[in-house]
């Protein structure tokens, strides 16, 4: 069989934009957290323990916390946390547990960080930023799925959204439920990546 020399050179042009985005972002190593605000001392604070939901098609919702660690460019991953779903009466809870995070689908940086304002108790505040992240995620009932983290905080695109959505089994949880509440109130649905080394 006889292969044509121009399709080798097609194939080098066309993946070539490939491997030099791929190390562009390689070996930097981020921290994803779904956070919880608060007020010390009058200070925006921002800390670990936060919970964010999302929506599928009839209304029922899942709701996450947790957090994790991943590195662009390999299969260095840490990280999981809770997960709860609840049906579309939004009383009757059909599901609860815990999730692991087992691999870094994509990640894509954006523009947008943090105010300096801030009081940052997970890292530092300079570190933080926006971001698109797929996780492939494994479920303790068994089942497995994809958590997807936007961060949007300030300075990222209007066309990015603040929160998660998620999929697990069957059931595609993907309508987002916003920011709620403040640092001075109940609040939930926030996400945010801290850069931790490049």
């Amino acid at each position: 069989m006889r292969i044509d020399r121009r399709w080798f050179v097609a194939m080098a042009i066309l993946f070539l934009p490939l491997l030099v985005v791929g190390n562009a972002y390689g070996e930097s190593r981020h921290r994803w957290d779904i956070p919880h605000l608060s007020l010390s001392n009058g200070v925006a604070t921002v800390s670990a323990g936060g919970t964010a939901s999302a929506l599928a098609e009839d209304g029922s919702e899942i709701t996450v916390t947790g957090f994790g660690t991943f590195t662009v460019g390999d299969d260095d991953v840490t990280g999981g946390g809770t997960w709860k779903t609840v049906a579309a009466d939004g009383v009757t809870v059909t599901g609860m547990g815990n999730f692991l995070v087992t691999r870094l689908i994509r990640f894509v940086l954006a523009p947008g960080q943090l105010p300096s304002t801030f009081n940052d108790t997970i890292g530092n505040v300079t570190k933080t930023h926006a971001g698109l992240a797929y996780l492939r995620v494994d479920y303790d009932d068994g089942s497995n799925g994809i958590l997807i983290i936007s961060c949007a905080v300030p300075g990222a695109p209007p066309s990015m959204f603040e929160g998660i959505t998620a999929s697990k089994g069957f059931v595609d949880y993907w309508n987002h439920v916003g920011p709620t509440g403040t640092p001075a109130t109940a609040n939930a649905g926030r996400t945010l990546f801290h850069l931790l080394s490049e």
